[in-house]
């Protein structure tokens, strides 16, 4: 009978996680307003009206960017419960684990300064 009584806690926050996540869609439907005009299904952008195609040719550098820093992202997500784990004393080991992890970081980011990773280079001149 207890692990059911646990498990009711569990079900209690799932309608509620559903509640909050539909209940404003409701509200919406109902307040927002209802106008159909000429701009209604245009592409709105910062104000100004579009211009030329959205199907244009992205250069590498930019995936390029995103892979590095979705890599160093997740790193320093790993840094942070790392770094809590040394409330321990006599944790030396983790200490130089955490250092040389640390240090190879410091030698990708080197190594793609080197190759000229970080320089963006322009097609169009100014």
């Amino acid at each position: 009978m207890t692990t059911l009584h646990e498990f009711l806690y569990v079900l209690v926050f799932t309608f509620v996680a559903i509640g909050f996540t539909i209940v404003p869609i409701i509200v919406v439907f109902f307040i927002a307003p209802r106008t159909v005009g000429k701009k209604t299904f245009a592409t709105y952008e910062c104000g100004m009206d579009p211009f030329g195609s959205a199907w244009i040719r992205y250069s590498v550098a930019y995936y390029v960017y995103a892979l590095i820093f979705i890599a160093f992202d997740v790193d320093i997500l790993y840094l942070f419960p790392a770094l809590l784990s040394y409330t321990h004393k006599g944790a030396t080991g983790e200490l130089y684990a955490l250092l040389v992890f640390v240090a190879i970081l410091a030698l990708a980011i080197i190594y793609a300064w080197g190759k000229g990773v970080f320089t963006w280079k322009r097609k169009i001149p100014l």
